[in-house]
């Protein structure tokens, strides 16, 4: 039975795009002085964040991540260097530089984002709207 508390999809975009918890909005993803560090809950509200017992669920993030990094930062370095406007050696060294700080500083987000690609499509399963946070449990579906 969902409760009186509705959390639209513009929330969960808003909420994913700057790193908030999808059923709350609270500042809780994520350790406080933890850079890497996932929380299991969100300790405003109790929602599931860490998916321990759903193996794989955070492979889309780390698919995310990979993609924009290849996208938006390696190939356009590629086209430079192909383009002769930077050396083959500049080229190497940002490529690498960037292969690792990229996903580094994407890491929080990408796991947002993922988080908030999925209940865009199930908004029903977060326990504000009358689910149990987790996929797969809410009998609604």
């Amino acid at each position: 039975m969902p409760t009186a508390e509705k959390v639209t999809r513009a929330q969960i975009v808003a909420r994913g795009l700057t790193v908030r918890c999808p059923n709350c909005g609270g500042r809780t993803l994520f350790k406080p002085g933890k850079l890497f560090e996932v929380n299991r809950e969100c300790p405003q509200c109790g929602f599931p964040i860490d998916r321990g017992n759903d193996e794989g669920f955070y492979l889309g993030s780390l698919s995310l991540n990979y993609g924009v990094t290849l996208v938006c930062f390696l190939l356009p370095v590629g086209i430079l260097a192909w383009k002769h406007v930077i050396g083959t050696t500049a080229a190497l060294v940002l490529g690498l530089i960037g292969a690792v700080a990229v996903p580094a500083l994407l890491y929080r987000p990408s796991r947002s984002w993922w988080l908030m690609n999925y209940y865009i499509f199930f908004p029903q399963h977060l326990p504000a709207n009358g689910g149990k946070g987790r996929a797969g449990e809410d009998e609604n579906t």
